[in-house]
């Protein structure tokens, strides 16, 4: 601790060079806490008071207290919306961790023309969601759809994939896992950053493939499999534009996704103070299951400078 000189004793607190400095320090941050404040916690604010009122988007706003409640703890579609949701993502998520893995290992080797590769796989992943969904829509389209016309040309039927429940949401798990570039360069990036001794010193001792992956590779990228897990959790609970553009929902409610519903209820049936509701609802169950995915997982995630047990 630096010792107090007579002369900054005798100084004001508003004319310190401490005060000073964070000034300068809060005046470099200040975009983000003003954007921030205005653009999320506003937001989420209005959102929260929005819940409790009943609102048609023409007329003002009618405090109803939990009337919205008391109507989401009886709505068999909320159900619904939240199976759907619950069963692509509890499909989507694993499938994209490994297969993003398996790629990333792939893209990881040391060959000439490497680079190539890796951004074919990448340039999927940065389409624009509506492009994608659109271009998607033609390849499982029944009749004329890219798909279904390979199927016929080697005597194959044709399959409903947009129209049959049952194969909905796995024709949709394939668009999802086209765009799995980004989970591919974060899980690159990671092995990338392995040391090469730890795979000599292995090679040495006489471990096979297998070893050196299960030993080293998997516990030195623990904490980029962790990353993925809990992003791809987070966005997969978010799914909207493949329920809206490709199948709106259908069938039979099939692709009803939980944002999707909240989008219906807003915007189609106007009742934007049960959809903000929704909106809560949705971030306190993003919210617990990543704080359960944290207190179950994150023991087990390897951290170079500690913080984590191997």
């Amino acid at each position: 601790m630096q010792a107090v000189t007579a002369s900054e004793r005798r100084t004001p607190w508003w004319q310190s060079q401490a005060l000073k400095r964070n000034l300068v320090g809060y005046l470099f941050i200040s975009p983000f806490i003003i954007g921030f404040l205005v653009w999320t916690v506003g937001p989420m604010g209005a959102a929260l008071w929005m819940s409790f009122t009943d609102w048609d988007l023409i007329k003002a706003p009618t405090f109803t207290g939990l009337e919205n409640v008391r109507f989401l703890l009886q709505d068999k579609m909320l159900l619904q919306a939240l199976k759907v949701t619950c069963y692509y993502t509890f499909a989507e998520v694993p499938l994209r961790l490994v297969l993003a893995l398996v790629v990333a290992l792939l893209m990881n080797a040391r060959l000439r023309g490497m680079s190539f590769f890796r951004t074919i796989y990448y340039m999927p992943s940065i389409v624009p969601a509506v492009a994608n969904a659109v271009m998607w829509a033609w390849i499982l389209n029944t009749e004329f759809g890219l798909l279904n016309t390979m199927l016929r040309s080697i005597g194959l039927p044709k399959i409903k994939w947009l129209q049959d429940p049952d194969l909905v949401i796995p024709a949709l798990l394939i668009m999802s896992l086209w765009g799995l570039g980004n989970t591919m360069v974060i899980y690159l990036a990671g092995l990338q950053g392995i040391p090469e001794v730890y795979y000599e010193a292995a090679e040495i001792d006489g471990a096979n493939w297998w070893s050196k992956f299960w030993k080293i590779t998997v516990p030195q990228i623990s904490s980029v499999i962790f990353f993925n897990l809990v992003m791809s959790v987070i966005a997969t609970f978010q799914t909207f534009v493949a329920g809206y553009l490709i199948t709106d929902g259908g069938p039979q409610n099939a692709t009803l996704f939980y944002v999707l519903y909240l989008y219906r209820n807003g915007f189609q049936y106007f009742r934007m103070g049960y959809a903000a509701l929704l909106g809560w609802v949705l971030f306190l169950i993003i919210t617990a299951m990543t704080l359960v995915i944290f207190r179950s997982l994150n023991r087990h995630v390897y951290y170079e400078e500690g913080g984590g047990e191997g």
